[in-house]
């Protein structure tokens, strides 16, 4: 079984912890994984992952899964900038050698995969995401008249599943972002973040979900653009990150698996 220590703090001003899974087996070299969890940036908590944090340490890996700020106390760029700040205190503490970067992966669910994307573009560390959102800017002028909504069914009367997906992408990304201006929203898409440091990446969505797909693809061929590698598994279904995560957790630890050998 796992060995758990839970909150270690790693931002005494903000007060933000992470939860550590170690594994039992300690005879192997060290691979360690940062597990960013979901909530659209204003709900969830490192303690939804617990399930997950103890299946990816009796896999191997020494597991980290942060908290981070939420809107709309706290907008854009507050989780972002936890992320990194979570980063470099993971490089500087008791728990990694100085030689520890290279065995570092990640696993960014939902809005934690758009945060795992940012972080893989400044640190090269092998990445999955689970239903990353990656658009805001290009997609709200697309949905203009769409009213933002975390209850749209109850709120609205919405029935349609797209539509009551459509309201809830809007009302999560106004609430982390802040404001609808368009200049924000264009800093909060992945396709700006800093990607020279990129390394593996797969991304995981469902074929129809709250991610839109079209713009999974329009952000790979930007990366493409770039000449980065990404491997995309495109799943059928309707389901969003952890709805599936967990069933595809052996495909997305076979990937990150692979990446480490390849960097020894």
């Amino acid at each position: 079984m796992a060995v758990i220590k839970n909150n270690i703090i790693f931002d005494k001003g903000n007060n933000l912890a992470a939860d550590i899974y170690f594994p039992n087996d300690t005879s192997s070299e060290t691979k360690i994984l940062i597990f960013w969890h979901g909530g659209g940036w204003f709900r969830g908590d490192k303690s939804s992952a617990k399930a997950i944090g103890v299946r990816l340490a009796n896999a191997g890996f020494m597991t980290f899964v942060p908290n981070y700020r939420l809107a709309p106390k706290n907008i854009f760029p507050a989780a972002h900038k936890d992320a990194l700040n979570f980063v470099k205190w993971l490089l500087d503490s008791k728990f990694t050698d100085k030689d520890d970067q290279k065995n570092i992966v990640q696993i960014g669910s939902s809005s934690g995969g758009t945060m795992a994307l940012y972080i893989a573009g400044k640190y090269g560390f092998p990445t999955v995401t689970w239903s990353s959102p990656v658009d805001y800017s290009k997609w709200m002028k697309k949905h203009e008249n769409v009213k933002p909504s975390y209850e749209a069914k109850e709120e609205l009367g919405l029935n349609n599943r797209h539509d009551i997906n459509n309201s809830f992408y809007k009302y999560f990304a106004l609430t982390y972002a802040g404001s609808s201006d368009q200049k924000i929203l264009q800093k909060l898409d992945a396709a700006s973040y800093d990607y020279k440091n990129l390394q593996q990446l797969m991304m995981i969505n469902s074929a129809d979900e709250l991610t839109p797909l079209p713009t999974v693809l329009d952000f790979v061929q930007t990366l493409a653009d770039q000449n980065h590698e990404v491997e995309l598994l495109v799943i059928k279904g309707k389901r969003h990150a952890m709805d599936y995560g967990p069933d595809y957790l052996d495909e997305s630890l076979d990937f990150l698996y692979q990446t480490i050998k390849r960097q020894k």
